[in-house]
């Protein structure tokens, strides 16, 4: 028989099978981002807990409590008290007089799609962070969700936002507005913001209610929030190294002109593939390939009056021969 001649389907079934493979394999780089996430779910419940510490001293539950009395008794006048999970923290610099600004203050997500920049409101890191902490629930959901780390650098195109819309969906994120705590959104959005609320008093701009802290105990907010830094920065190293990998695999399955190179190269790389399967099935999944069985399946179409018991047999026949 002569060699089966290599086409875009079995490249993309060939690098498909090797992507999957190499999201499976232990690497460094997969072992960061899997201890950058454990570090930040051990790092969140630290940093809230100090964070409620600090928000009760500026805003005592009796003070809290006699808010919402006053809002039974007057209404929405005295409707003050929200809960929110992102804050201004603020501490006073030691030697003031030294500086031209006398106080540190910097803004602190609790939210799943909350910011990691310094500037304080990016939507585009709080996808980050929520896409890589959720890795494996919008794979299951058939989502992607290393869409921004495969973008990085780019600019927004029709299929970054298409993946970025359907990652949202998945996750329940409807939007969320910095000058309102409260956002619609639902799913595991909703369940993982629901951990980090706090009650306020003041449903303004958080800018707008700085609240002091010491020195010692912005640090912590800083090492929170570097945690979930570090999780965008090991999963973009992460699939910086796959992505890497693909673009080599893309160009040697391009140069390939045979079907047993491609599958000999899988082989070096020790990724078993079926040559066989591959050539039994297209991207629909039939079996056309091997004549006996297309021969099978094309007499099936025919005599469409035969009785069930026949079918049966046809059938079973069928899946004898291409077993």
């Amino acid at each position: 028989m002569s060699k089966i001649r290599m086409n875009t389907e079995f490249r993309n079934k060939i690098l498909n099978r090797y992507i999957e493979s190499a999201e499976k394999e232990i690497t460094q780089e997969q072992q960061g981002y899997f201890d950058a996430r454990e570090k930040v779910n051990i790092m969140y419940p630290k940093a809230f807990d100090l964070a409620r510490l600090v928000v009760e001293r500026a805003y005592p539950s009796e003070d809290v409590s006699t808010c919402r009395t006053l809002k039974q008794k007057y209404g929405d006048p005295l409707d003050v008290v929200a809960k929110d999970k992102c804050f201004y923290f603020s501490y006073a610099k030691e030697n003031p007089e030294q500086d031209e600004d006398k106080q540190v203050s910097e803004h602190f997500d609790f939210g799943l799609y909350g910011d990691v920049d310094e500037s304080g409101y990016s939507n585009e890191s709080g996808k980050k962070f929520a896409y890589a902490y959720y890795r494996e629930e919008l794979k299951e959901k058939e989502c992607n969700p290393d869409i921004m780390a495969q973008q990085e650098g780019n600019d927004s195109n029709p299929h970054k936002t298409k993946h970025v819309d359907l990652n949202d969906k998945a996750l329940g994120y409807s939007g969320y507005s910095h000058y309102n705590s409260n956002d619609d959104n639902v799913g595991m959005t909703e369940k993982f913001d629901n951990q980090w609320n706090l009650d306020i008093i003041g449903t303004q701009h958080c800018r707008s209610r700085t609240i002091a802290c010491t020195q010692e105990e912005f640090k912590v907010f800083q090492m929170f929030k570097q945690a979930k830094a570090n999780v965008i920065t090991c999963h973009q190293t992460w699939i910086d190294s796959i992505e890497k990998q693909k673009q080599a695999m893309k160009t040697g399955l391009k140069a390939y002109r045979y079907l047993s190179e491609g599958v000999e190269l899988m082989s070096e790389l020790d990724i078993t593939i079926d040559e066989a399967e591959l050539v039994r099935c297209n991207s629909t999944g039939l079996t056309i390939y091997n004549p006996q069985n297309l021969a099978s399946m094309i007499k099936g179409m025919k005599n469409t009056t035969i009785s069930r018991e026949q079918k049966i047999a046809f059938r079973e026949e069928y899946e004898r021969k291409i077993n």
